[in-house]
């Protein structure tokens, strides 16, 4: 059985923009269905998975994901008729009274929500594909089932913590047996991912992308300043659930769409907006302080009260708020469970994912193994990589290696001596970690290292920090883990050793943390390569790793990407597969 998975909403912005003309940039970003992606399930496994943005170069697209699809067809070797369903990670019918009460709400249901929106899509875009072959399948449960299918585990609690489905915004599963049972939720109306992203609009970034830096900014403020506002803002209840009463403040249309009412209240009572070209203060700081405490505090209560509910004592997560490392972090030490999961494409890119896998189980054909690091996008052969070095012309040089072995031995030298790489190689990463197929990776002993890479390439806030990739066989070593522990997906914080901290200046966070990826040999055996080369240059087998880009651009995905961005950067060396680039000298 062939089920190709789909997510996004292709009309929800541009519907915005015509309904509601003049708003400010940013309010565009208040909306469902951005990070469209493609999936493919073959016989039940997943041979393919991309995201639309890394062919579109539009970043966070919520378009209908034609070049994702086409990639994950040929991918498989099939063609769109040998498809047995598209299943979509969005189901509004069940929903549809609810947006019959005025004008606005009626068309944007037609026009972006209904069944019928989405199938004009696909008639245009895959016009021989049967329609009754094309299902929705609920948001919350399409991340249910990404995290469920793919944790390796017979039973678990799952707990699927986003901005908001269809109408709720956190939902809870009992997984037993092959199946999700739901035994709890929260509406939209008292949305916690909502509030975090409102907050995050308040301090001057991007509502449904900025959200990480807030997390990023928290460990320099004191949350004891806003602790006050945030425990009334969020009442917790004894069944495990929450309300946040100032999100109900809106009551007419124009302030539910961008929750005016909301911001002013915030404006009033917590920080007045900052413009994205202020300056960042020391209370801006705080209140992220208290922010990230209100959700760490949030978490651990729902998860705290399920987890006593059923017995359970491992859990699964997924939806946007389970890309919080610090709110991961946090759960896994916790002792609440034995074993924490959280899905590494947890995002609404993952939705394509969850919604093949979810229709895929309907006839048993799902193969529930735990989530190897998500490497399933597109490669690129020597016969591609040799043609865009050539349409570079005279501007850059190359040496091609015979072996990997030596092309990590030079990238390792390399980085040994502090340069700043671009290691692209291997199928491209499926989520929003760059796992080491498509990283700028540096020397993270070096003191200077992280002012250099935001000023020669990331251009992003000083604030942020950069994380580590170390083999899994040396983590113990400089991080709190324990010999063996797992951290493949880059999606949880931990603490480095405190005589670690000195050594490792360029990914220790202010408060003695890393978002720790850990490599194996059987995850990742080019990287994990790479990294045993690095330990016999540096005595430490660990690398910054950051995401190859730049400020608002996707990662990249071709080899002529990859130049172009290597050649508008400051980074100093490319690698593609065995090629060492250089610059040309003028």
């Amino acid at each position: 059985m062939n089920v190709l998975g789909i997510s996004g909403l292709e009309n929800a912005v541009p519907f915005k923009r015509t309904a509601f003309p003049g708003l400010d940039e940013r309010e565009y970003r208040i909306a469902q269905g951005m990070d469209s992606a493609a999936a493919l399930l073959v016989d039940g496994e997943l041979v393919a998975a991309a995201e639309e943005e890394r062919f579109s170069g539009k970043k966070h697209t919520g378009d209908f994901p034609i070049h994702a699809i086409r990639y994950c067809l040929d991918a498989a070797g099939l063609a769109i008729d040998q498809v047995d369903e598209i299943a979509h990670g969005f189901n509004y019918a069940p929903s549809r009274e609810l947006y019959v009460r005025d004008e606005v709400s009626s068309a944007l249901y037609d026009q972006v929500f209904s069944r019928e929106a989405l199938l004009e899509q696909v008639r245009r875009d895959l016009p021989e594909f049967p329609e009754d072959r094309v299902f929705g399948v609920d948001h919350h449960l399409a991340h249910a089932a990404s995290a469920a299918y793919t944790s390796g585990w017979d039973e678990c609690l799952v707990v699927v913590n986003d901005a908001m489905g269809e109408a709720d915004s956190l939902s809870v599963y009992d997984f037993h047996d092959g199946e999700l049972e739901k035994v709890g939720s929260i509406g939209a109306n008292d949305s916690i991912g909502v509030l975090y992203s409102l907050v995050t609009l308040q301090l001057g970034f991007d509502f449904n992308s900025d959200e990480y830096k807030i997390m990023g900014l928290a460990p320099y403020g004191d949350p004891s300043r806003y602790r006050s506002f945030f425990e009334q803002a969020v009442e917790l209840r004894e069944d495990g659930t929450y309300r946040i009463p100032i999100l109900k403040l809106n009551r007419t249309r124009d302030e539910r769409e961008s929750y005016l009412a909301t911001r002013n209240y915030l404006d009033e009572h917590l920080v007045p907006r900052r413009a994205p070209t202020e300056q960042v203060t020391r209370i801006h700081e705080d209140v992220a302080a208290a922010l990230q405490e209100c959700l760490d505090r949030v978490v651990l209560h729902v998860c705290g009260q399920f987890a006593q509910k059923t017995g359970l004592r491992r859990i699964a997560l997924a939806g946007g708020v389970a890309l919080n490392c610090t709110a991961n972090g946090k759960l896994m030490h916790s002792g609440i469970f034995d074993e924490v999961y959280v899905q590494p494409v947890a995002g609404d890119d993952g939705v394509a994912l969850g919604a093949a896998i979810y229709r895929a189980s309907l006839s048993g054909k799902v193969q529930n193994r735990r989530m190897p690091a998500p490497l399933y996008g597109p490669a690129y052969s020597n016969i591609e990589i040799e043609a865009a070095l050539c349409r570079f012309g005279d501007r850059v040089r190359w040496q091609h290696f015979n072996s990997l072995a030596d092309t990590c031995a030079c990238a390792a030298r390399l980085i040994a001596d502090g340069r700043v790489i671009a290691w692209d190689r291997g199928r491209m990463e499926y989520g929003p970690r760059a796992l080491g197929n498509r990283s700028i990776l540096a020397d993270p002993g070096h003191p200077e290292m992280r002012d250099r890479i935001n000023a020669m390439v990331k251009k992003r806030e000083a604030f942020r920090p950069f994380a580590p990739a170390c083999s899994i066989e040396q983590a113990p070593r400089w991080f709190d883990v324990n010999p063996g522990e797992q951290h493949p997906y880059m999606i949880s914080v931990v603490d480095v050793r405190a005589e670690a901290q000195p050594i490792l200046p360029a990914i220790t966070h202010i408060n003695g943390s890393a978002r720790l990826q850990t490599v194996s040999a059987s995850d990742n055996p080019d990287f994990h390569e790479l990294l045993l080369a690095v330990g016999e240059t540096t005595g430490r087998q660990m690398v910054l790793n950051t995401s190859f880009n730049v400020k608002g651009q996707p990662i990249v995905n071709t080899p002529d990407e990859a130049i172009e961005t290597f050649l508008g950067t400051g980074i100093e060396f490319l690698f593609l597969e065995n090629y060492h680039v250089t610059r040309s000298i003028a």
